[in-house]
């Protein structure tokens, strides 16, 4: 789909002060200026991330007193629960307060829910068949927050309460007996971006400091922490939060400790997947290796292998596990890849892809747990919102939707003006959920089409590429590239350089779809006798384009540094391309 090109400006003079003063190239000095960072001194600051940075737990709203709380329950020998999520962040998040736990020889489980049978967040049967195992104090980890009327029921049958989240408020705040929040109303914390997984890595450093009786932790527990700090950065990596201020640190720090110091199942699953021989790690290996398998295991209904493969200290179990989720998530792939084909087939019949505002589909048998995938793949590639509905082979049961906007429209504002036809919905601007009755379906595409036309303008449907930057292809030596990677980890909030570059050809020939499924693309393009491989993920569509194209393309790309057998060599992953004559 046409997509419109926005370089950002920038003031020439400004960025050759910043060149000479801090001796880096001209394109990092503009991405540094694109980032707020105008005076060399301040590039040190940005670029050190120190792990002093991260603000005492204690600051936590919440913090002192749910470790005074659990640290009691601990030595008094009660029966503690950690109740996570099926997320990365929430088995992330629950590993993380298990191994705490089991350093202070608490007697701890953890509880992973179904995505389908129990659902998101603490659920009423699930609480009361651990009352009846003789749990005596629930932590939930990554949830919890807005299960006002589920805490209820814990606290009548006796239970003690703490919960732990980052996400929205619902109408009531649960009256458990802690809860901690960075943003708990009443409260000013100066960060509010953490996720579930940093806020437990809060709650056990507070607590490691509790049972070392001072500030400075012992050295067992300093070791723990460390390797905690790699788990969070896994769950901060994979639930998209914000890359800034703590978060930042987080995983800059945390990316080290998985290369030196990964729990026995993550340097399993590292070596299977290859990130074990790389020199150096980087945020988009969890987010395209790591935080995949593990969702990969919450998506089919298998969330407690994700968390015993974070805390099993069993080398035999480890590589067991890992092999397991490396085999569920290749099933997930397969999973997507047919619902992929099938959606995408509907579309073609369905709709006039250039003309229609948005994208409702459906269809039976499709597995409710992989269908965000796939509609945010489509919404992404189409440029619109898109629903996918899982309907029960049955007829019985009720369907499940996963909504993505493509960032085009407010899914929340949208589903509200259609909930005549659903059962129920919950979501934010860009992304969303629903259940919805299989005889609604027709009434509430029309609905919900109608309203998308209705509220965005023609210019608003043209998806925008924001670029840092025009480079040469020149310009990309492998210095220069290695510079642009210290700004990193690169992700919300701190995305990854994109650059531009005119008048360049596509080598004859070289455009081909390339991995499961012929999903994506491989191509090699060259500029004033400099040639440079290109990948395009999820565009394999794009070779037979590219074979097409008579003369010169302009192409918009990121610019990476790819290990392969031990050979570094820089590689352009390409977001959008055009022929010159359409840039003119």
């Amino acid at each position: 789909m046409q997509k419109r090109w926005k370089i950002l400006p920038f003031d020439p003079d400004r960025v050759e002060q910043l060149e000479a003063a801090a001796q880096i190239p001209t394109v990092v000095a503009q991405l540094l200026l694109n980032r707020g960072i105008d005076h060399a001194e301040e590039i040190s600051a940005f670029l050190e991330t120190k792990l002093s940075g991260l603000r005492p737990p204690e600051e936590l709203p919440g913090i002192p007193e749910a470790a005074s709380l659990i640290y009691k329950a601990v030595k008094e020998g009660k029966k503690i629960l950690i109740y996570g999520d099926y997320d990365a962040d929430g088995m992330t998040a629950s590993a993380i307060l298990y191994r705490c736990l089991t350093i202070l020889h608490a007697e701890v489980a953890y509880f992973a829910p179904n995505r389908i049978s129990d659902g998101y967040g603490l659920n009423t049967a699930q609480i009361r068949r651990h009352h009846d195992q003789g749990f005596e104090l629930i932590i939930s980890v990554d949830c919890g927050i807005a299960n006002a009327e589920e805490i209820d029921v814990a606290k009548e049958l006796g239970m003690q309460v703490v919960v732990t989240d980052h996400h929205e408020f619902a109408e009531r705040l649960p009256e458990a007996d802690v809860i901690v929040h960075p943003r708990l109303p009443g409260t000013d914390y100066s960060f509010g971006g953490l996720c579930g997984a940093a806020v437990a890595l809060k709650l056990a450093w507070s607590l490691c400091q509790l049972d070392s009786e001072a500030t400075r932790v012992k050295p067992a527990h300093r070791d723990f922490l460390m390797m905690a700090v790699g788990i969070a950065a896994i769950g901060t990596v994979a639930d998209v939060v914000p890359l800034q201020d703590e978060n930042r640190i987080i995983v800059t720090h945390g990316l080290r400790s998985l290369k030196n110091r990964p729990p026995l199942g993550l340097a399993a699953l590292m070596k299977l997947t290859g990130l074990s021989g790389k020199q150096q790690f980087d945020a988009q290996d969890i987010g395209f290796n790591i935080g995949p398998r593990l969702n990969a295991a919450g998506r089919l209904g298998q969330a407690p292998l994700g968390v015993e493969l974070l805390v099993t200290n069993d080398e035999k179990r480890a590589h067991e596990l890992a092999e397991y989720l490396d085999n569920l998530n290749n099933d997930r792939k397969k999973i997507e890849r047919s619902i992929n084909l099938a959606a995408v087939k509907q579309i073609k019949e369905k709709y006039d892809v250039e003309n229609d505002p948005s994208f409702v589909l459906a269809g039976h048998g499709w597995n409710a747990g992989v269908i965000g995938v796939v509609s945010g793949r489509l919404a992404e590639k189409y440029a619109r919102p898109v629903i996918l509905i899982a309907l029960d082979q049955m007829g019985v049961k009720p369907g499940i939707g996963s909504a993505r906007n493509g960032g085009i429209g407010n899914l929340h504002e949208t589903l509200q003006h259609c909930t005549a036809h659903l059962i129920k919905h919950g979501g934010h601007a860009a992304a969303a959920g629903l259940t919805i009755e299989e005889n609604q379906i027709d009434a509430f595409r029309s609905a919900f089409c109608e309203y998308i036309q209705e509220s965005i303008t023609a210019e608003d449907r043209i998806a925008e590429v924001v670029i840092d930057a025009e480079a040469s292809l020149s310009q990309l030596t492998p210095q220069t590239i290695f510079q642009m990677q210290q700004l990193g980890p690169f992700g919300e909030g701190n995305p990854a350089p994109v650059l531009c570059a005119s008048n360049v050809d596509v080598v004859t020939g070289s455009a081909k779809r390339m991995g499961g499924g012929e999903l994506h693309l491989s191509v090699k393009v060259s500029q004033h006798g400099k040639t440079l491989r290109a990948v395009a993920f999820g565009q394999g569509d794009w070779a037979e384009e590219l074979d097409q194209v008579q003369g010169q393309i302009d192409v918009v790309f990121k610019p990476v540094i790819n290990e392969f057998r031990g050979q570094r060599n820089v590689e352009l992953h390409l977001e959008d391309w055009r022929p010159v004559a359409e840039s003119t």
